[in-house]
């Protein structure tokens, strides 16, 4: 198994261990068509390109639990782990991207560096996100977090990363714009 997969897998059950104490689910669907609700609550978690840039848009939620302090921490922390689920498939793109890109030019990739590489960059990107928001649905008593994580934040930290293959550094900078490009577009 490799790096990538191990830490799918222990992001994963971090998730479920951390929804089953909480109830609910973390994934939030588009188009709620809740009234009153501010737009980014409707469309959920996506990614997003427009006058302010490529930005990761993740959502969550929490049901009334009591504690207004807990609620707003677990809103937030669903957004954050929303971040990591579509940052995750960036980032999975970019590596096959990147080693279909490799294998077309006749140079050999080591598929599990590249990982490695790309694990410790997500790691690091994901340290930048920030919630932007909260709205609290007076009807429901559910709490809503918007978290934010900007590609440009993200390009930046890559050029600072010294002990990464130069090539996918290239690689990532030259046509990770265009690979977020195409994901805002599929969703």
């Amino acid at each position: 198994m490799n790096t990538l997969q191990r830490l799918k897998q222990g992001l994963l059950l971090s998730l479920v261990v951390g929804l089953a104490a909480c109830g609910g689910k973390t994934q939030v669907e588009s188009d709620l068509g809740i009234r009153g609700a501010p737009d980014w609550v409707n469309e959920g978690t996506q990614f997003l390109n427009d006058r302010d840039g490529r930005l990761f848009h993740g959502v969550g939620h929490a049901p009334p639990m009591g504690d207004n302090a807990l609620q707003m921490s677990t809103a937030d922390n669903r957004a954050r782990a929303e971040v990591a689920r579509i940052l995750s498939s960036y980032m999975d793109v970019v590596s096959r991207d990147y080693s279909d890109h490799a294998a077309s030019a006749g140079r050999s990739v080591n598929r599990q560096t590249v990982s490695r590489q790309i694990d410790n960059l997500t790691k690091v990107n994901l340290t930048g996100v920030k919630i932007i928001g909260r709205w609290k649905d007076e009807e429901t008593g559910n709490v809503w977090s918007i978290a934010e994580l900007d590609m440009e934040k993200m390009q930046d930290t890559l050029d600072r990363v010294n002990d990464m293959n130069a090539d996918l550094k290239r690689y990532i900078s030259d046509q990770g714009g265009n690979i977020f490009d195409n994901l805002a577009q599929e969703n």
